[in-house]
């Protein structure tokens, strides 16, 4: 049986580890996606892949990408913003984002991680936590593989879940709302910011 691993990452650096450490332990591009928030511009859309859904996989360099990832496109989902993508979970946000439905996108990605496995209420912090300049890191593995990835996305600084969605909540946040504004790269910095305990920007 298959179980769906997943970690969000306040740091982008966090998660491209956490992504070379999962593929050190032998799981498969085809089963690593990565959705990352891109409203730094850290990626053009010149140095990627033009389809996330066409490459899917994570694994050789595409244009100036540093090494990480192949099958990456930039797309621009509802209430999240410009993010960067590649993997199965990308390739089906990928899909809503073509066929044009009004929160499509969103739903598309929450859809593919409820879809597999992963429960709805966290799906909508993960998605949150995007939009609030994360990245999110999932991993489909055989069962009994699940703890081992589950530890490589833990000491790769994952977030902790429930105490991030209790203060997402503490500020009032209900669910993701695909009609929300995109976080600016200047709300981002202060989201991390806030997160890491300092003052200073990322």
């Amino acid at each position: 049986m298959t179980k769906t691993v997943t970690g969000l990452f306040d740091n982008y650096s966090d998660a491209t580890s956490a992504v070379n450490q999962l593929k050190a332990a032998g799981i498969s591009d085809s089963d690593i996606s990565i959705v990352s928030n891109n409203a730094d511009g850290r990626y053009k859309n010149d140095d990627v892949a033009e389809d996330a859904g066409a490459g899917a996989g994570i694994g050789a360099a595409v244009g100036g990408v540093g090494g990480l990832l192949t099958g990456l496109g930039i797309m621009a989902i509802p209430g999240l913003g410009p993010v960067v993508a590649a993997g199965w979970l990308a390739a089906t946000a990928a899909g809503a984002v073509a066929g044009a439905v009004v929160g499509g996108a969103a739903g598309g990605l929450i859809g593919a991680l409820t879809d597999s496995g992963v429960d709805e209420r966290d799906a909508h912090v993960y998605a949150e936590g995007v939009r609030r300049g994360g990245t999110l890191v999932t991993a489909r593995v055989d069962e009994g593989r699940a703890g081992e990835a589950e530890a490589i996305l833990q000491r790769s600084n994952w977030v902790d879940l429930p105490t991030r969605r209790s203060a997402y909540e503490g500020q009032g946040w209900t669910g993701f709302d695909h009609a929300s504004e995109p976080y600016s790269q200047a709300e981002i910095d202060e989201e991390r910011a806030r997160y890491a305990g300092r003052a200073s920007s990322v």
